[in-house]
Parts: C-alpha cells; sequence; structure tokens
C-alpha cells in the first residue's frame, strides 16, 4: 500500500441538516422573539414540583402525555411512597399504578419508573447520572426526557421540544421539521447555545397561556407582528400582517 504523504486534516465531525435555510435575518427575528417573550414571562420555568434530581426524573417520565397539572397532583403521594430510588427499586409496578392511575398510559409508566429505579440503584448507586447517554439508556428516558432533566437538574445548555415547543416552532418560522429531533436540531441552528434552556420554558409558557393549538389568542400576542403564521390568525390580524410585510 502505498504511503500518503503530507498532512492528513482531521475529519471534520458531520452537522445535522436543518430543515429550512438558516439566515442572520432568522437568526435576528428568532432573538428579537426571545427577548419580546421573555419580558412577557419573565419568571417562566418548569411547571413540574420537585425537590431533587430523582422526584425531577419520575415527573418528567410521568408527564408524557400528560398535564403538569395532573403530574404536581399525583408526585406528592408517590413520593412520600417512594422518596427515592432504593425504595422505588423495590416496588412492583402493580404498586405504582395505585399511585398514577390518572396519568395517560400508567401501567407502561409504572414499568418505567420500576425499571428506571432499579438500573439507578444498580448502575448509578442511586443517584440520577448527569450524562446524556446514560440518561438515555434508562427505561422510559428519549432525548426529550433527558434534556429536561440535563438542563433543570444539571445547567446542561439544551433545548426539550415538547408539542408546545414543537407547535410553536412551526408557527414562528424557526423549523419545518416534523420530528421532534429535526425541530432540535433547527432551534439549536438557530438560537444562541445560552439561550437554549430558557427558550424551551419561554415557548412551553407562551402555548400554554396564548398560543393554544387550537385557538391561538393573536390579539394579545406580544409577538405577533414576527410571526410568519398569519394562516392561523383571525382574519383582521392576518391582514394587519400581510399589509406590514
Amino acid at each position: 500500500m502505498a504511503a500518503i504523504s503530507g498532512k492528513q486534516r482531521p475529519a471534520s465531525r458531520k452537522k445535522s441538516k436543518t430543515s429550512l435555510r438558516v439566515t442572520r435575518d432568522l437568526k435576528a427575528r428568532a432573538i428579537e422573539v426571545l427577548d419580546r417573550l421573555d419580558g412577557h414571562y419573565p419568571q417562566a420555568t418548569t411547571e413540574l414540583d420537585f425537590t431533587n434530581n430523582f422526584e425531577l426524573l419520575v415527573a418528567v417520565i410521568l408527564s408524557a402525555q400528560c398535564t403538569d397539572k395532573r403530574i404536581n397532583m399525583v408526585t406528592p403521594g408517590l413520593f412520600g411512597a417512594y422518596p427515592n430510588a432504593s425504595s422505588m427499586a423495590q416496588a412492583e409496578p402493580e404498586d405504582i399504578e395505585s399511585w398514577i392511575r390518572t396519568c395517560g398510559l400508567y401501567r407502561n409508566k409504572a414499568k418505567n419508573l420500576v425499571a428506571c429505579a432499579r438500573q439507578l440503584v444498580a448502575e448509578h448507586k442511586g443517584s440520577v447520572p448527569g450524562e446524556r447517554k446514560a440518561l438515555e439508556a434508562l427505561a422510559g428516558v428519549g432525548r426529550k426526557t433527558a434534556n429536561v432533566v440535563l438542563s433543570n437538574a444539571f445547567g446542561v445548555d439544551a433545548i426539550a421540544v415538547d408539542t408546545h415547543v414543537h407547535r410553536l416552532s412551526h408557527r414562528l418560522g424557526f423549523s419545518k421539521a416534523n420530528s421532534p429531533n429535526g425541530v432540535e436540531v433547527d432551534l439549536m441552528a438557530i438560537l444562541p447555545k445560552n439561550r437554549w434552556t430558557k427558550s424551551h420554558h419561554t415557548l412551553i409558557w407562551h402555548g400554554r397561556r396564548c398560543c393554544d393549538a387550537r385557538k391561538p389568542a393573536c390579539p394579545r400576542c406580544p409577538v405577533a407582528d414576527l410571526c410568519p403564521g398569519e394562516q392561523t390568525y383571525p382574519e383582521d390580524i392576518a391582514a394587519a400582517l400581510l399589509e406590514d410585510s
């Protein structure tokens, strides 16, 4: 085999492809949207109740296809009975079911919670790991759940894409991706890294309080003039936006 002469460049890591063209104007508009929403919701943060990393992890696993309000009603009793991974690891799924029955998919979630707790005890001495790979290896933990735990428990910059973030990203013209992972890739390319975590919370708060899935309250939206989704607006708001475009 012939020797390779000259210096070899290290292989560059391939960037994930975005679903739309990321321009300076798009980034600037996104920052202005976040600035306004941050001013409108300065207190935006997770609305799940928890006192430690284990409780956060359990609450986020339970929150799939369920409201935070419902989870906050369920978890006090659950955490009273199973305050840590060690105690939950000794339970059976049927034991957990009685505490979370009002949550969606409660049987599957009960299985995941017990399996997750047993993994935490066996592999992490009962503590929640702060590394993505270790988190995503836990039962019931996908990328979104890992992102929420990493950002809220360990201060890691991350964007968790739930139904609100997905919906607003499309309406605001920040993404055309169909999958949560695709939306996450777009947002990471558009937004400054140090704003990833806060933007996740801010978009959720706006989605819950103003930009509703069925009836967005466009007339009182603080970023209506920056939103290209005029087809979702009442006719008078759409007309005003089209005049300004």
